[in-house]
């Protein structure tokens, strides 16, 4: 949540620098943004409301400036509380992703002091606590306690126009450097710098980094000075661009073939390495949140059914309430698109403490999550930038195929199968098929509310299909397995309901074609997902039969729904609201 970017360098042109890399960052938050730049003495700063688009700054040139694009937590969406936050002197400019959770305290004693606010938000404290700091230390030092004194998970970058210094410091938020001929950058995603450069160094907790001509780190545990650890990372900066389609979304679907074959042809060593990990653990915990835990619970089907082996699965969220029964012989897989989710991190830092050893499928190279597992394996996916996760979970599901039959030696079969979904899914995504979804989005357009069910395998489908569908579309849509539909939810159906019907070729079929006839019984409009037509499918999107594959391939029509339907309400696709890419607070 929140995106942070920042030069310093030779280049006079910070403010643009910093604007276009913001709008590399709008997916992170997308309330409001703004920059701040050195001019003489003092930070010129560019506030605005809403989304950056294609925005031009007016702000003078300069050779360093921070800026921010903003999901609000502490204060309404209005330009005093969009950052950076300037001290009183306007020497001092900050920006900041996280909670200072003992900001009412720090705020009192600040006001106190003579310090003038004219925001609502936490972050404004830090940068009249630095203020404050530094009328007795160095800016270094003021920087230093200062990010002591809060509370919470944090991410700061801090600029002083006197001493000409950029300083960051972070505790659970995320904050990567790049730095190219003399030049530095700073920001929330490696995405972002891409275009600068792929030499990075990816901030640990508890670090400070100083860059003036120089750059310096130093563990703030200790207050030790240490070698900074930069490496090189292969994304091409065409994976970060949106190329000829109009969303990052619908780029990001039609990428998936392509994931899937990597996988499937690619990642046969690292499958086997972790399918001996799995074997020797006693207990393996599957978390996740959102998508994520959607690929969590399908990757228990999975492995219940072809390796059968049982995996514990539960919300990240919910995992700290059940970690009494870890031990040092258990093993905690989380999956995290970007590997800084806050509700994915606690747990693993918990399961840690607990001695259980911790394995993690992430697409960000570096990420907290990375950094802090004994085995890591990336999802390979490219950059995903629509906040609504498709190509990640897609990846997800590929590795947990993979896995699920290399448990039993039979890691051959799931390649067959991946790549006969990977030729489905482009039969799916083709013209042809788009103009089906097409229809049946303009037909589905004023539904008040959607229902979408599935068993066995295909019930986290239908899970993930309704949160596709109701995060960009803003349609109320529920996801249940379709044995559940009689105890409750079956009293909302009334005449004209849609409910998306998952009936693939496998041992659920016939239970939930009997479901999809009791809900039409009551009015509903029924709308089947599978390799069969059915007399009681009022609609029909073919998936061709893939055996357990099935499982991946199914989603994409689901995914194409979603996209389709927000395009007819007139809604962005890519930066729903009230959402952020990678949620990174509680």
């Amino acid at each position: 949540m929140c995106g942070i970017f920042a030069y310093i360098g030779k280049r006079n042109d910070a403010a643009n620098i910093v604007l276009e890399g913001l709008k590399r960052l709008e997916y992170r938050g997308y309330d409001s943004w703004g920059i701040a730049v050195k001019n003489v003495k003092r930070f010129d700063i560019e506030k605005h409301v809403g989304k950056i688009g294609v925005a031009h700054t007016i702000l003078p040139p300069s050779n360093f400036g921070i800026g921010h694009t903003r999901w609000a937590t502490h204060g309404g969406v209005t330009d005093f509380n969009a950052h950076p936050h300037l001290d009183c002197t306007k020497t001092i400019s900050i920006v900041h992703n996280g909670i200072v959770e003992n900001n009412d305290v720090l705020k009192k004693k600040l006001i106190a002091k003579g310090h003038k606010f004219l925001s609502e938000t936490d972050t404004e404290v830090i940068s009249h606590l630095i203020e404050e700091n530094k009328k007795n230390n160095s800016f270094e030092e003021a920087v230093t306690k200062s990010f002591k004194e809060l509370d919470g998970l944090n991410a700061i970058v801090a600029a002083d126009s006197e001493t000409n210094e950029i300083i960051a410091a972070k505790n659970g938020s995320p904050l990567i450097v790049g730095k190219n001929n003399g030049e530095y950058y700073l920001a929330s995603d490696a995405s972002a710098l891409i275009p600068h450069t792929r030499t990075l160094l990816f901030v640990e907790d508890d670090m400070l980094i100083v860059i003036n001509k120089q750059l310096k780190v130093i563990l703030l545990r200790d207050n030790k000075v240490v070698t900074a650890k930069f490496e090189k990372i292969d994304w091409e900066i065409e994976e970060a661009e949106i190329g000829p389609y109009k969303h990052f979304m619908i780029k990001e679907i039609h990428e998936q073939p392509r994931i899937i074959r990597n996988i499937a042809k690619s990642y046969e060593k690292e499958i086997k390495l972790l399918s001996e990990v799995i074997d020797k653990a006693q207990g393996t915990f599957f978390i996740g949140a959102g998508t994520a835990y959607h690929a969590c619970l399908a990757g228990a089907y999975l492995f219940a059914k072809i390796s059968n082996i049982h995996i514990n699965t539960a919300p990240a969220s919910e995992f700290n309430y059940l970690e009494s029964f870890l031990t040092k012989k258990s093993l905690v897989i989380a999956l995290s698109q970007s590997g800084e989710t806050i509700d994915v991190i606690e747990p693993l830092n918990r399961a840690k403490q607990k001695g259980a050893k911790i394995a993690v499928l992430t697409n960000v190279l570096g990420s907290t999550i990375y950094r802090m597992s004994d085995f890591k394996m990336l999802l390979s996916a490219g950059p995903e930038k629509a906040v609504a996760s498709t190509k990640a979970y897609i990846a997800k599901l590929t590795i947990l195929l993979m896995l699920s039959f290399s448990m039993i030696g039979k890691i051959d079969r799931a390649k067959d199968l991946l790549l006969a979904a990977a030729d489905e899914i482009d039969r799916l995504i083709s013209d042809k098929s788009i103009e089906e979804i097409k229809a049946l989005a303009k037909l589905l357009s004023n539904s008040e509310h959607v229902y979408t069910i599935g068993r066995g395998a295909s019930y986290p489908t239908a899970l993930e299909a309704a949160l596709k569908i109701k995060e960009v579309s803003y349609i109320h849509t529920e996801g249940l397995a379709g044995g559940e539909l009689k105890h409750g939810t079956i009293a909302l159906i009334e005449k004209g309901t849609p409910v998306i019907v998952f009936a693939p070729n496998d041992e659920t079929f016939e239970a939930i074609i009997s479901n999809a006839t009791e809900i039409k019984s009551r009015g509903g409009v029924i709308i089947g997902v599978g390799s069969e037509n059915s007399a009681v499918f009022d609609h029909f999107i073919e998936v061709k039969d893939l055996s357990e594959a099935s499982i991946i391939a199914q989603v994409v029509p689901a995914q194409l729904l979603a996209y389709y339907l927000t395009l007819e309400k007139k809604y962005d696709p890519d930066k729903p609201r009230n959402l952020a890419k990678s949620v990174t607070v509680k």
